[in-house]
């Protein structure tokens, strides 16, 4: 059976709801404030942030659903190279010499993408240096 265009976008806008909703409980686990949050997520108006944030997720930039990739990316870096949940989860809080003594939260907060691909570069290279 062939989906009409109306399912086939149906299926991406609840693919970008559900990682939305994966990325909203990375941050908070992360300890992420909503400042930094919604700067991570390319600063949409405050409106459509907390929209966001409450599962309503309408149309969203592309810019954020590359957003969305990367902090999906991070955590599975972080999940890979530390056994303690914990141990991943504390890492983007805590200050890090290869982003000039800054936390990669705080780095990832920067509001440009190349902030969260800087993040996701250091740790897919730090995990390759494991392999």
């Amino acid at each position: 059976m062939v989906a009409t265009a109306r399912q086939q976008a149906g299926t991406a806008d609840d693919t970008v709801a559900r990682g939305m909703a994966g990325v909203f409980t990375i941050l908070k686990a992360w300890g992420a404030s909503n400042e930094q949050a919604r700067r991570i997520l390319g600063s949409p108006a405050e409106r459509t942030f907390y929209a966001w944030k409450a599962g309503r997720v309408g149309a969203v930039p592309h810019d954020t659903v590359r957003r969305l990739g990367y902090v999906l990316g991070i955590y599975k870096s972080l999940q890979i190279l530390y056994a303690n949940p914990q141990q991943a989860d504390g890492w983007p809080a805590r200050p890090n010499r290869a982003f000039g003594g800054q936390a990669p939260l705080e780095r990832m907060a920067g509001g440009d993408v190349t902030d969260l691909a800087a993040v996701h570069q250091y740790l897919d290279a730090y995990r390759g240096a494991w392999s």
